[in-house]
Protein backbone atom coordinates (compact mmCIF):
# COMPACT_ATOMS: atom_id res chain seq x y z
CA UNK A 1 0.00 0.00 0.00
CA UNK A 2 2.86 2.31 0.83
CA UNK A 3 4.50 1.71 -2.58
CA UNK A 4 1.25 2.46 -4.41
CA UNK A 5 0.80 5.70 -2.47
CA UNK A 6 4.44 6.70 -3.12
CA UNK A 7 4.15 5.87 -6.84
CA UNK A 8 0.92 7.88 -7.12
CA UNK A 9 2.48 10.83 -5.33
CA UNK A 10 5.59 10.67 -7.52
CA UNK A 11 3.48 10.50 -10.70
CA UNK A 12 1.46 13.52 -9.53
CA UNK A 13 4.59 15.57 -8.82
CA UNK A 14 6.24 14.64 -12.14
CA UNK A 15 3.10 15.30 -14.19
CA UNK A 16 2.61 18.74 -12.67
CA UNK A 17 6.07 19.81 -13.89
CA UNK A 18 5.84 18.53 -17.48
CA UNK A 19 5.84 22.03 -18.93
CA UNK A 20 9.20 22.80 -17.35
CA UNK A 21 10.87 19.63 -18.60
CA UNK A 22 9.43 19.75 -22.13
CA UNK A 23 9.55 23.33 -23.43
CA UNK A 24 7.32 24.06 -26.41
CA UNK A 25 9.48 26.80 -27.90
CA UNK A 26 13.23 27.14 -28.37
CA UNK A 27 15.39 28.93 -25.79
CA UNK A 28 17.16 30.90 -28.54
CA UNK A 29 15.34 34.27 -28.82
CA UNK A 30 15.47 34.63 -32.62
CA UNK A 31 14.22 31.11 -33.23
CA UNK A 32 11.53 31.46 -30.54
CA UNK A 33 10.19 34.62 -32.23
CA UNK A 34 9.94 32.79 -35.56
CA UNK A 35 8.12 29.91 -33.84
CA UNK A 36 5.66 32.28 -32.16
CA UNK A 37 4.98 34.09 -35.43
CA UNK A 38 4.34 30.76 -37.18
CA UNK A 39 1.94 29.75 -34.40
CA UNK A 40 -0.02 33.00 -34.61
CA UNK A 41 -0.15 32.78 -38.43
CA UNK A 42 -1.49 29.22 -38.21
CA UNK A 43 -4.26 30.38 -35.88
CA UNK A 44 -5.18 33.20 -38.27
CA UNK A 45 -5.26 30.84 -41.24
CA UNK A 46 -7.45 28.45 -39.27
CA UNK A 47 -10.21 31.08 -39.12
CA UNK A 48 -9.99 31.56 -42.90
CA UNK A 49 -10.29 27.81 -43.45
CA UNK A 50 -13.32 27.69 -41.12
CA UNK A 51 -15.03 30.37 -43.21
CA UNK A 52 -14.23 28.50 -46.42
CA UNK A 53 -15.67 25.28 -44.97
CA UNK A 54 -18.97 26.96 -44.10
CA UNK A 55 -18.96 28.98 -47.39
CA UNK A 56 -18.93 32.29 -45.50
CA UNK A 57 -16.36 33.72 -47.91
CA UNK A 58 -18.68 33.45 -50.92
CA UNK A 59 -20.58 36.42 -52.36
CA UNK A 60 -24.08 37.00 -51.04
CA UNK A 61 -26.62 35.96 -53.69
CA UNK A 62 -29.42 37.82 -51.95
CA UNK A 63 -27.91 41.19 -52.84
CA UNK A 64 -29.59 43.27 -55.57
CA UNK A 65 -26.26 43.61 -57.41
CA UNK A 66 -24.98 40.94 -59.74
CA UNK A 67 -21.59 39.60 -58.69
CA UNK A 68 -19.37 37.43 -60.84
CA UNK A 69 -17.75 35.39 -58.04
CA UNK A 70 -15.07 33.96 -60.31
CA UNK A 71 -11.72 35.05 -61.63
CA UNK A 72 -12.09 37.97 -64.00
Amino acid sequence: MRRLLFATLLALVVSSNVGCFLPIYSAEPDRRVRQLIDTSENQRILLDEWEKFWFLDQPDHMSPFRTHGGII
